[in-house]
């Protein structure tokens, strides 16, 4: 990936574990929900620490690394100063985030006449947390894949990706069960260059290919 690579996504993650309750009272209405389901709010804080502690030790400034290290960073409400720095390096980070979502945009539209129609359809009717159900080499230079589409933010079924004239193939292993993230497409000579960020663990698909075509297998639920 150029744009939308592995790090970048980790980061992400960081960004989504630094949103704090607006106020105190929220987040003690947070604790209090917890205790009413009887759920500890401390073993579940400790818990998501520990599987994100190595990313936000990566990521964040050096400042936050104490209250990681002691566990304080979402076991208690953060300090006005601490809140601060905060949100001041989440807005630093979305404004980066948005230089990138713009620089893609513009070489894609820059680009986009070049590709065949049903690539163009591919990439704008977005395939985010689309499943992976199976995958094959149909025949020589034809790939398909099979998606459920059930909780994507298009078709809502099934669909099989057919991609014919591949000519560079790059797939993660196992594919299977995999999410489909976040894509990149570009124009080369032998058609487009399809590279996506697959989940479960972070990796890469990238698929050369002449053209693909998009069939349903279910009826969706809608489509826009």
């Amino acid at each position: 990936m150029k744009f939308f690579t592995i790090p970048w996504y980790e980061e992400m993650q960081v960004r989504g574990f630094m949103v704090f309750p607006e106020t105190e009272q929220d987040w003690q209405e947070e604790v209090a929900w917890h205790v009413a389901e009887g759920i500890s709010y401390e073993e579940r804080a400790k818990d998501f620490l520990e599987y994100m502690k190595k990313d936000l030790l990566k990521y964040l400034p050096g400042y936050f690394h104490a209250s990681i290290y002691d566990g304080t960073i979402n076991s208690t409400y953060p300090a006005p100063d601490f809140k601060e720095r905060a949100l001041q390096w989440g807005g630093e980070y979305d404004e980066r985030v948005q230089a990138i979502f713009r620089e893609y945009r513009e070489g894609y539209e820059a680009i986009k006449h070049e590709l065949p129609e049903s690539a163009v359809q591919l990439v704008e009717k977005s395939l985010h947390d689309a499943r992976v159900i199976s995958y094959t080499m149909a025949t020589e230079g034809v790939l398909e894949m099979i998606l459920d589409c059930s909780g994507a933010m298009h078709y809502q079924c099934e669909i099989k990706l057919k991609f014919k004239g591949v000519s560079g193939l790059r797939l993660p292993e196992p594919l299977e069960k995999k999410y489909w993230l976040y894509d990149e497409i570009y124009a080369v000579e032998q058609g487009f260059e399809l590279r996506v960020l697959m989940d479960s663990p972070p990796s890469e698909l990238r698929i050369t290919a002449q053209d693909v075509s998009i069939e349903l297998l279910g009826e969706p639920k809608y489509m826009e």
